[in-house]
């Protein structure tokens, strides 16, 4: 499980564990740096963990099953050096402009991890920086919702590595997936589809800087998984509160029709630069 392995994982070493039942994934991740234009068509620098060069203000998610084992490769295409951490499963400290890095983990159960740069936490993800892993049993039908929050007037000097005092933060924009309300609901990843009886499964992670609590209505959930408390687990519920760098997994089996909102309880992340809802709000279809 443990990271920082700078090397490619040879040919044959594959063929081994393949023939032993074992699934090796072979993945790369690219830390891009672009602009980001939002719902009220600002402009601000963003940061990203894309699965190709070319920027996209959604962050990756990395979908493994069960008892698989990933090998990845993370390409720091930004100015200035990142790292990158799965938490509680380690990474690399740092990597510099352009360079390149090599790190693996290994999963044994369904489960949703945050990956995100540990060498400035706080301020990367103050710019968009962090995702998710996605650890899933077989034929299983699961949605996204990586959620975070940015605060505008400090994005530039974040973006120029300027300090800023945590303890002052007051985010105005609130993001799933890199969008929000109402474009997230062209996010088929994000926006909730289903039938009465399906079983459903929602991974979240906060890759924010502030606490939020994600709140349904027409619906409760099972709690499968809690990066927090693991005595949630079994609970089912309507709201759930998530804080930073922590997970999540649901279980959504719906029990009528209707479509209905799923929106932070914190009305303020259900706004952008003040407009409401132009935050985190999307809306559940079943049928």
């Amino acid at each position: 499980e443990r990271a920082n392995m700078k090397f490619v994982i040879p040919f044959s070493i594959f063929i081994l564990f393949a023939s032993s039942g074992l699934a090796v994934e072979l993945d790369t991740i690219f830390i891009n740096r672009g602009t980001y234009t939002t719902i009220d068509s600002n402009q601000w620098t963003f940061l990203a963990f894309n699965s190709s060069p070319a920027f996209s203000s959604q962050n990756t998610v990395i979908k493994l099953l069960e008892s698989d084992s990933l090998q990845l490769t993370v390409v720091n295409n930004d100015s200035v050096a990142h790292g990158f951490e799965v938490k509680g499963k380690g990474g690399v400290s740092s990597i510099a402009p352009g360079d390149t890095a090599y790190t693996s983990y290994s999963f044994s159960d369904e489960n949703v991890f945050v990956y995100h740069d540990p060498l400035s936490s706080s301020n990367s993800r103050g710019l968009g920086l962090g995702g998710m892993i996605h650890v899933a049993k077989a034929n299983r039908t699961a949605f996204y919702w990586n959620i975070k929050e940015l605060q505008s007037d400090w994005i530039e000097d974040l973006a120029q590595g300027l300090p800023v005092d945590w303890t002052t933060y007051y985010p105005d924009y609130f993001l799933i997936n890199g969008r929000s309300h109402p474009d997230i609901t062209q996010d088929a990843t994000a926006r909730v589809e289903g039938s009465v009886g399906d079983t459903i499964h929602i991974a979240i992670s906060n890759t924010g800087n502030s606490d939020h609590s994600i709140h349904f209505h027409g619906y409760h959930c099972e709690i499968l998984k809690s990066s927090f408390d693991t005595k949630w687990v079994g609970r089912m519920k309507d709201t759930f509160p998530i804080q930073p760098l922590e997970t999540l997994l649901l279980q959504l089996v719906p029990h009528q029709v209707g479509e209905y909102p799923v929106h932070d309880h914190n009305l303020v992340a259900v706004s952008a630069g003040g407009i409401y809802p132009n935050g985190m709000f999307l809306t559940l279809l079943i049928q």
